[in-house]
């Protein structure tokens, strides 16, 4: 008798009316936005721009959902293509079936497409959603937890998950209780993603090796959890087919990262070139606006203070009904003149002379002006 165990969900599926929400999808596509989020986060911190991860995620989830589901069916082809299978199940990926390792060759293969049309390395941005990549693997676990599948083998332990009548192995149906190997895999993937964020900060891991990382690393935990796990599989030399499949990825992996650090150390220094040229031109504008304010000896404050000023000065003029600058001048040398005469009490006699000789020439041209008009009334 069990003392303990983790219940599974009477259903995998919640329906609002004629729309169905089903656990196993809403657990890859949490997975999806999760991994996303931390890998723009950490793709900032590496001098990208916020965006580009989503923008090259809309290639490789797609891809990746493809590959995903090709592995499980190229792989466990029974169901679909075998002596009584449906074929047309191999495209219902909501009732579960998707093979990491698809998912993962097929997403390199999208994200290379969108990295290609940004003009960004893949090494570069492997390494920043790495971490986030493991995380959505550890919530889209909880995805067999919903559908009641891929659980180990049978145990009494306190942790064990209960599967119900109708989802367990034809050989035990006497057994309720499993191995919860979901579990296991989340806790794992939730372990890698934390080794890579901490490798990667401790030793600046750069050209792909922390993507190396978090693929050698699941690929240790993915052994073992295998090994548990007793849905149908194949076989090879006693081994299932996916405990081969990691032993080759983590060999691939390691090596990876032995020769890489040896060819590309360090990290590299540009990981978005089209927006460090973007911080380049906007830098260099600074640098020029601050050097043109520095040769008036102004700042930019300095001349908008003016430009109030002068402003203050017009509106004050307009509204006190000021002349125009040509009679203000005008004004103030009478102002100057009369001053004079009172200071000396005589006034100036080359300036009374000069306006004498000014009447006298007047009056003659007036008088010359007449004499013409009389003659020609005359000739008329």
């Amino acid at each position: 008798m069990e003392l303990a165990y983790i219940p599974s969900p009477s259903r995998g599926v919640i329906y609002l009316g004629p729309i169905p929400l089903r656990g196993y999808a809403f657990c890859i596509i949490l997975g999806v936005f999760i991994a996303i989020w931390l890998g723009n986060r950490r793709w900032i911190a590496r001098g990208g721009q916020s965006g580009t991860v989503a923008d090259i995620a809309v290639w490789a989830v797609p891809f990746g959902l493809i590959g995903g589901r090709l592995y499980h069916v190229i792989t466990t082809y029974e169901p679909y293509f075998g002596k009584g299978g449906h074929p047309v199940d191999a495209l219902k990926i909501w009732e579960g079936g998707l093979g990491i390792w698809g998912a993962i060759a097929l997403g390199a293969l999208g994200a290379w497409i969108g990295c290609r049309r940004r003009g960004i390395a893949l090494p570069a941005y492997a390494d920043s959603v790495a971490p986030g990549i493991a995380l959505a693997q550890a919530v889209g676990r909880w995805g067999n937890w919903f559908n009641q599948e891929l659980y180990g083998k049978p145990t009494t332990l306190p942790w064990a998950v209960r599967i119900d009548p109708d989802k367990r192995p034809a050989g035990s149906m006497d057994v309720a209780t499993y191995h919860p190997t979901f579990l296991y895999e989340f806790l794992w993937c939730i372990g890698v993603a934390l080794l890579v964020i901490w490798a990667d900060k401790r030793f600046r891991l750069g050209h792909g090796r922390a993507f190396a990382l978090y693929v050698a690393a699941y690929t240790v935990g993915r052994f073992w959890i295998e090994y548990l796990r007793i849905d149908e599989a194949h076989h090879i030399l006693g081994l299932r087919l996916n405990d081969w499949t990691s032993i080759l990825v983590f060999a691939g992996a390691v090596a990876y990262l032995v020769i890489s650090a040896k060819k590309r150390p360090g990290r590299e220094e540009i990981v978005e070139p089209r927006a460090a040229l973007a911080e380049g031109e906007q830098a260099e504008s600074t640098a020029d606006a601050a050097e043109a304010e520095a040769g008036d000896g102004r700042t930019g404050e300095d001349r908008a203070g003016e430009d109030r000023a002068d402003d203050g000065r017009a509106a004050d003029a307009k509204a006190n009904g000021s002349k125009p600058s040509g009679a203000a001048e005008a004004d103030s040398a009478d102002s100057a003149g009369n001053a004079e005469t009172r200071a000396t009490g005589k006034p100036d006699l080359s300036k009374a002379g000069e306006s004498a000789n000014g009447e006298s020439e007047a009056a003659a041209d007036a008088e010359s002006g007449g004499n013409r008009k009389v003659g020609n009334g005359a000739e008329k």
